[in-house]
């Protein structure tokens, strides 16, 4: 990762989706404003969670690995979280618990180190 994410920056733009994160009947945001507080909150777990023996992933706009550990470097990684943007952006905020996105079936994961993740939420709290 280039660059220290910045807290402000990600706020702001978990902010300008939060209504739509509570209430889905609320407009959607524009695709920019889900893309950017995709990515931030996202790179602001893989910043706080160092490592590469999980993998995040947001289709379509983010992957990130994270969780200290075994390295994964080719193929299927071992250890794989993929979910939307709404319910990654609910998990980064809190809004929904991993439990509930688990037996919601909101996110699909595979392998033993995916609970992990739990540890690192929610990113922020807004």
């Amino acid at each position: 990762m280039a660059s220290r994410i910045d807290p402000a920056e990600t706020r702001a733009a978990v902010s300008a989706v939060l209504a739509w994160l509570e209430d889905e009947s609320q407009p959607a945001p524009s695709r920019a404003e889900l893309a950017l507080a995709v990515r931030l909150t996202a790179r602001s777990l893989a910043q706080d969670a160092p490592g590469q023996s999980v993998e995040l992933r947001v289709p379509p706009f983010v992957a990130v690995q994270c969780i200290d550990g075994p390295r994964h470097t080719r193929g299927t990684p071992p250890n794989v979280v993929e979910c939307s943007p709404r319910t990654w952006l609910q998990l980064a905020t809190g809004k929904v618990s991993w439990k509930q996105a688990i037996e919601g079936s909101l996110i699909d994961a595979s392998g033993q180190r995916v609970n992990e993740l739990t540890h690192w939420l929610p990113v922020l709290t807004p």
